[in-house]
């Protein structure tokens, strides 16, 4: 009973905090979060704990595969470098800083350096909910980074539990060999995925099927690739960043609308109770670190916040101004970005459920049967971290948004509208071809080319100031006229099936087709 009661409170704190979030423009992250650490001092739920596997392989392969296939892969191509150097050099930097850290506090390398690999990598999910209001290639950027440093930190972290259990090889040649490999294997693994992924569903021509498969796709891949000791992460990642790539040339057109709301629901259903159990995991371990160690173990959660901080913003700026000086070419002048943003990347380093998962998973004991040296303590730090890092840089970086004046990403609405004009035009070239073709009616086929005008004309508008204004009030009006007859049409078809005239199924029908029609007047997406 106890799993069935936890997921009805971790279902109506998503449903209130999401709604409490729109009211008082809090992040919803930091609502589930703080209902997270209330709900954990409840006695029912103080045993709660996160197992790692569930977030390691249930949790993480989907998320991350619903974030690659929904970046930008044009901006991490043009931004390849500076994410690079962040998901690798960056992660072993704070994880280094912080191991240093922890063994002056007392801890033994092995344990210092687990910890420091647990707190390196940011969250995916937390940088998506903080930093979406900012231009696209910032928040490119920033979510290509969190999408590749989990496989770092993860392959660092199985690196230092080893060499502490005593069963690893850390020598430098072994340490490069092992991260060659993991990357370069779970590419390949990650790139032959898809190729059958997209092989499969080219083979299959229904929404259900074609749904399937994809839904397989990262849990094959992370599966293939940690069978093999690659980074099942950035297996997932590729073969989500291939199949975005062929998406619009595979598939059926029910299908992508099924999938596009499967996925957008499912994994804000996973992120938001990966948010509720953190917070939920805070209490356990209060209650399981030893009294003596609580005051040095919040000292410690206080000192690494302020060293993975540090060290984000220090390696910002010395990356960027090392690529300034040996990197002199125009085109690279032309993409540097403003001290300001490096501020707000460096704000941006939330940590999230992989940190708290890479903890649990830390053995009970070592290979002599000892237990694991400061284990409790390394499960409340990086608890302790993830929270404040939500916290305090959650209720801070909006301010510093504001304070930086990031200049205002318009290239979005300039590509879209390009986008939807040459489509029409293109249409309207076609147009008589098809007609023709298809031997359809003359009269047909002059209202489908007046409607393509119109809309073609509404296109053009939107880029004049007064010229268009016109023709948008038209459209404007159209679409308040055509919004209220499907009103009139929904309540007509409710009525018909309240008098008993027509059946349920039939009623179901006739919705599903208004609001298919709804959603291409309103242009509003489930989940936006």
């Amino acid at each position: 009973m106890l799993g069935l009661e936890l997921l009805v409170v971790i279902g109506v704190i998503t449903l209130v905090s999401k709604v409490l979030s729109r009211r008082i423009g809090v992040a919803q992250p930091l609502l589930l979060v703080a209902f997270g650490v209330l709900i954990g001092l409840v006695p029912l739920f103080r045993d709660i704990e996160l197992a790692p596997e569930v977030v390691l392989f249930l949790f993480l392969p989907a998320i991350l595969y619903w974030e690659s296939l929904t970046t930008s892969l044009r901006e991490i191509r043009s931004n390849l470098r500076s994410i690079a150097l962040m998901s690798t050099l960056l992660v072993v930097a704070t994880a280094g800083a912080v191991a240093v850290l922890a063994h002056s506090m007392g801890l033994g390398w092995g344990p210092a350096w687990v910890l420091g690999a647990a707190v390196a990598p940011t969250d995916a999910t937390a940088m998506t909910s903080f930093t979406h209001s900012l231009p696209r290639r910032n928040v490119t950027i920033l979510r290509a980074e969190s999408l590749v440093n989990d496989g770092t930190a993860l392959v660092l972290w199985s690196l230092a539990v080893g060499f502490t259990v005593g069963d690893a090889d850390v020598s430098f040649g072994a340490v490069t060999v092992t991260f060659l490999f993991a990357y370069l294997a779970a590419a390949g693994i990650g790139a032959l995925v898809a190729w059958l992924a997209i092989l499969v569903r080219r083979r299959l021509q229904d929404a259900i099927t074609q749904n399937i498969a994809m839904l397989l796709t990262p849990f094959i891949a992370y599966l293939l690739a940690e069978l093999v000791h690659a980074s099942g992460v950035l297996a997932v990642v590729v073969a989500g960043l291939i199949i975005s790539q062929a998406g619009p040339r595979v598939g059926v057109a029910e299908g992508r609308r099924q999938s596009d709301a499967f996925w957008s629901f499912s994994t804000f259903l996973l992120n938001a109770s990966l948010f509720v159990l953190v917070g939920i995991e805070l209490p356990r371990s209060v209650g399981e670190l030893a009294t003596s160690d609580l005051g040095i173990g919040l000292v410690a959660i206080v000192l690494v916040t302020v060293v993975i901080v540090g060290v984000r913003i220090l390696f910002q700026f010395a990356s960027a101004y090392t690529i300034r000086a040996i990197d002199r070419r125009p085109q690279q002048r032309a993409r540097r970005l403003s001290n300001r943003w490096r501020i707000v990347s460096g704000l941006s380093g939330f940590r999230g459920a992989v940190s708290l998962a890479a903890a649990l998973a830390v053995p009970a004991t070592i290979g002599s049967g000892t237990p694991f040296p400061h284990r409790d303590f390394i499960v409340f730090v990086t608890t302790g971290v993830i929270i404040v890092t939500l916290v305090v840089q959650g209720l801070v970086l909006p301010a510093v948004v504001r304070w930086a004046q990031l200049p205002e990403d318009e290239s979005v609405g300039h590509e879209l509208r390009l986008a939807e004009t040459n489509a029409t035009r293109a249409a309207l070239d076609e147009l008589p071809e098809l007609v023709r073709r298809l031997g359809v009616d003359q009269e047909i086929a002059e209202r489908i080319q007046n409607e393509f005008e119109e809309h073609l004309e509404l296109l053009e508008a939107e880029d004049e100031s007064r010229d268009g204004e016109e023709a948008i009030e038209r459209s404007r009006q159209d679409t308040d006229l055509r919004l209220a007859l499907l009103h009139c049409k929904r309540e007509e078809v409710v009525r018909l099936r309240d008098e008993g005239e027509i059946d349920d199924i039939v009623l179901r029908d006739v919705q599903r087709r208004l609001d298919v029609e709804e959603v291409r007047l309103t242009g509003r997406e489930p989940g936006e």
